[in-house]
């Protein structure tokens, strides 16, 4: 299995570090805290010369209530996108920690928000994921799919919700949306 891909239905699947540039924040998706990010991260990953690869965010809350019943405003996020495996140290790709920053400096007077772009490494471990096909807010449907496997598997959650954007998330029809949801599990 590969970090792009996941099934229509729910599925365990375990994943192993990943090296890439991360942006934490909060706010409401689309947003302008949470634009401005994203802008900020694909300018750095330009400057590095790094093929660009879909945007990812692991979210959660910090209230007691269901994420669904939290204010989008009040949501925290991590953005993330993926370098290229092997791109941890520093070496002739000019990837790695000194890379990133040299490419952070180069695109900072332009993109202040670049300031806040860190290199990261985190590990997924195993998880249960899936494939959701159509907008947003149908996702509550999909992962309740996910819940039902955890529960018959004896799964209990592990870590944020992540979404892997495999489309566009400006595109204008929903309907057409990918995105993997997945959740880190023990």
């Amino acid at each position: 299995m590969t970090w792009y891909e996941a099934a229509e239905k729910p599925e365990i699947a375990e994943f192993g570090p990943v090296s890439g540039l991360a942006v934490t924040g909060r706010g409401e998706p689309g947003g302008a805290a949470y634009g401005a990010s994203v802008g900020a991260l694909y300018a750095v990953m330009g400057a590095l010369g790094a093929p660009m690869v879909p945007l990812e965010g692991r979210w959660w809350v910090e209230d007691e209530r269901s994420p669904f019943e939290v204010p989008r405003d009040e949501w925290w996020w991590h953005l993330f996108l993926r370098l290229p495996d092997g791109a941890d140290g520093i070496g002739a790709d000019g990837v790695g920690a000194d890379g990133v920053g040299a490419a952070v400096e180069q695109v900072r007077p332009g993109v202040p928000a670049a300031a806040r772009v860190q290199h990261v490494t985190f590990t997924e471990g195993r998880c249960v994921q899936m494939l959701h096909r159509g907008p947003y807010s149908d996702e509550p449907a999909s992962l309740a799919e996910m819940a039902a496997l955890m529960a018959a598997e004896g799964l209990a959650v592990n870590g944020l919700h992540h979404e892997i954007y495999l489309s566009d998330p400006n595109e204008p029809d929903q309907a057409k949306a990918r995105t993997i949801l997945r959740q880190p599990v023990r």
